[in-house]
Order: structure tokens, then C-alpha cells, then sequence
């Protein structure tokens, strides 16, 4: 990296740091055409591009950046994630998950427990799971027909014997067992989480939305939701949620409350709800 993409850089992560995303990007842009190249910049510059929702252009840069010999392991941690996140927005939920996956088991991590645990409640949600009985019914149809009894057996001799001696294969997992299997490793990994850092704001309202919007155990999810929120008080899904208990309750002027405390925070690509379904729901219970 030259020295005049270098100051270019320096200046673009200053302004990134002081919030102004405007002249940020636009300096990260002159560094990368005049060759910009180190990582600490350009997963500075990646960010930028995922919360503007440029998830290809961040994509390649992070592709492009993998093999950097100065990446350190935090990082490399930092590279995948922010890769899992443009995957899951680009409709790669599974490709994120598997990835996080084995990074996790490679080097576990409070960002990994975060981000992984977040990706596994989208991917155990309603809105994610599969149509078992179309699946299975798929399945059925492409079974093969029974073979035609042989000679032997028309005859009512006895199978080879080599043949009998052969064990049966094991019963193959149903897609709806596959999916209960991943549903409780999943719920497993949150509890972990939690465990690694129970002070952890994010993964105790992953777990809590994983009670919310997966098991439906809205009375378990609120306490989760409690403890996030004394922890982290303006952290945005937290907000949206617990002021769905207000809604419920019927205090529509605490549901707000929390509502424009949300609207005013910072949103990524991970948040549960976005500043416009947020801005939405405020316009609708103020008209």
C-alpha cells in the first residue's frame, strides 16, 4: 500500500470512527483505487459496504483479503463473520451457518458465540423452516419399485447365504428428524454461549428470541429479554421485543418509549427488525 492510499485510509477510518459514514466511504474508495490493501482498512470498508447493503462488493473484498499474510486471528475471526453476514442477506443462510460453524470449532469466540448463535435462531425460525410433509412426499416418489422376486425365492429356495450375511444399512434420517436433531444442537449452542459470557448482552437476547420466535415460550424468552436489556439498555431487538410485552400488557406509551430508543440506534445486517419496520410501527401506534 503507497503512502498516499495510506493517509487516504487513515483519514477514511478516523471519519468511519467519528460517524461520518459519507466521507468515510468515499475515502475508502479513492485508497482502494490507488491500491489500499491492508486489513485493518478494508474490514473497516467492508462494514460500510454490508450496513449500505453492498453484500457482493463486501463480499469480494473479504474473498479477495482471506490469504492477506499480516491477517491476525481476531481478524480472521472479524473477515468470517462479516462474510456470514453478507451470505445470510444474500439468501446463503445454510453456507453462513456451516461457516461459522467450523471457525467456531477452529477457535471459539464471544463475537463467534454472538454471531453464530443469532444465525441459528433465524435458521430454526418459522419463517426459515422446511416443508417436511412436502419434502417426505418428494422423498416417497422417488423411491424405486420393489425388485422382482428372483428364481430362488419363486421356488421358495433359501437366499445365498453370503447374501443373508449381509447387515442392513442404517435407517437414513428423515428430514423432520435431521431438523430436531439441529434444533436442539442449536439450543444447545445457546445455552453455551450464555455460559462462555453471561454477561453477553447479545447472546442473552439471542437466547431469548430463540424462546420467542422458535420454541414459542414467550414467558422464558421475557427474562432472557430483561437481563439483556439491564445489560445493554438501548441494544435495538431487545427493545422491539420487550415492547411487545408492553403492547401486549396494553401500555402503548412504554412500548413507544422503547420503540424510539430503538429507532435511534445503529443497525447491521443481524438485527431482528429494521429501522424501517421500527419507524413503521411507531407511525402506526402515534396515528
Amino acid at each position: 500500500m503507497g503512502l498516499k492510499s495510506f493517509f487516504k485510509a487513515q483519514k477514511a477510518y478516523k471519519a468511519h470512527a467519528d460517524g461520518d459514514t459519507a466521507t468515510a466511504m468515499r475515502l475508502y474508495e479513492e485508497a482502494m483505487a490507488d491500491g489500499m490493501d491492508q486489513p485493518r482498512y478494508l474490514l473497516s470498508y467492508s462494514v460500510l459496504l454490508i450496513r449500505d447493503g453492498q453484500y457482493e462488493k463486501a463480499r469480494k473484498i473479504l474473498v479477495d483479503m482471506q490469504r492477506h499474510p499480516s491477517l491476525t486471528p481476531d481478524q480472521k475471526t472479524e473477515l468470517f463473520v462479516d462474510y456470514a453476514a453478507c451470505a445470510f442477506r444474500m439468501g446463503e443462510l445454510d453456507k453462513a451457518v456451516n461457516l461459522l460453524t467450523r471457525q467456531h470449532q477452529h477457535a471459539p469466540s464471544g463475537l463467534l458465540y454472538q454471531t453464530l448463535g443469532y444465525l441459528l435462531v433465524e435458521k430454526f425460525s418459522p419463517e426459515h423452516t422446511p416443508d417436511f410433509d412436502a419434502l417426505e412426499a418428494a422423498a416417497a416418489a422417488e423411491e424405486l419399485p420393489p425388485e422382482e422376486p428372483s428364481a430362488n425365492e419363486e421356488n421358495g429356495q433359501a437366499e445365498d447365504a453370503e447374501a443373508a450375511a449381509v447387515p442392513e444399512a442404517p435407517a437414513v434420517p428423515s428430514p423432520r428428524e435431521k431438523w430436531q436433531q439441529g434444533l436442539a444442537e442449536a439450543e444447545a449452542f445457546l445455552a453455551e454461549a450464555v455460559d462462555y459470557d453471561d454477561e453477553d448482552a447479545i447472546c442473552l437476547d439471542n437466547m431469548g428470541q430463540f424462546l420467542y420466535r422458535v420454541k414459542g415460550d414467550r414467558e422464558g424468552a421475557r427474562a432472557w429479554f430483561d437481563r439483556a436489556i439491564g445489560l445493554k439498555p438501548n441494544q435495538i431487538d431487545t427493545l422491539w421485543f420487550l415492547s411487545r410485552y408492553d403492547l401486549e400488557s396494553g401500555n402503548k406509551a412504554a412500548a413507544l418509549e422503547k420503540l424510539h430508543r430503538a429507532a435511534e440506534g445503529r443497525f447491521s445486517p443481524l438485527n431482528y427488525v429494521s429501522k424501517a419496520a421500527i419507524e413503521a410501527e411507531i407511525a402506526s401506534l402515534e396515528g
